[in-house]
């Protein structure tokens, strides 16, 4: 019971980047092409990488991989706005598309704490648009519930165990030989 209970545990504990692209939460496709957004708060936890869940409010730098090459061919820009909505809301980073042959944009912007999202456009034919949704120090209690199911119904298991244990016949005849 408790070896089921450390894998499941152990299962939703894993990091980022220990998935394939396929499976990567932060890897958004659109077609045959691929793009792949990091996080990073050295100041915070110097080897620490991100996705859409950002612990700490303050300077965050934002990288996205450019997996398909011929992203690399076309014009790119990368767009922070607080909020959900592109047109509502306040830009608090803009990057101009430009070429990056090295596949990788870079950026750098400081968050507070709140509901963000990043917006990459390809100026491509057609043009690509992909979007992050960040979530800046702000209680997952999705993730928190996840986590917490396994050991939870790991404890109920072995406190219905226990209970059918304490009221089995043998469990009280045992009890009623050790009275005086």
């Amino acid at each position: 019971m408790l070896i089921l209970t450390a894998a499941l545990y152990a299962g939703a504990a894993g990091a980022h980047g220990k998935v394939s692209l396929e499976e990567d939460s932060c890897v958004r496709r659109i077609g045959e092409n691929m793009v792949h957004l990091s996080a990073y708060q050295p100041q915070f936890e110097p080897s620490a990488q991100y996705c859409t869940e950002i612990p700490k409010s303050g300077d965050t730098y934002l990288v996205v991989d450019l997996i398909d090459p011929a992203l690399r061919e076309m014009p790119i820009g990368m767009r922070v706005v607080r909020g959900t909505s592109e047109t509502d809301d306040e830009t608090v980073s803009y990057l101009r598309p430009s070429y990056h042959p090295d596949g990788v944009i870079k950026g750098e912007t400081s968050l507070d704490q709140g509901l963000y999202t990043v917006i990459i456009t390809a100026e491509g034919l057609p043009p690509l648009r992909y979007q992050y949704p960040l979530r800046v120090q702000m209680i997952n209690y999705a993730n928190i519930f996840r986590t917490a199911v396994g050991p939870l119904i790991a404890l109920l298991l072995l406190i219905l165990l226990g209970y059918k244990l304490m009221k089995s016949k043998r469990m009280q005849r045992w009890r009623a030989s050790r009275r005086p």
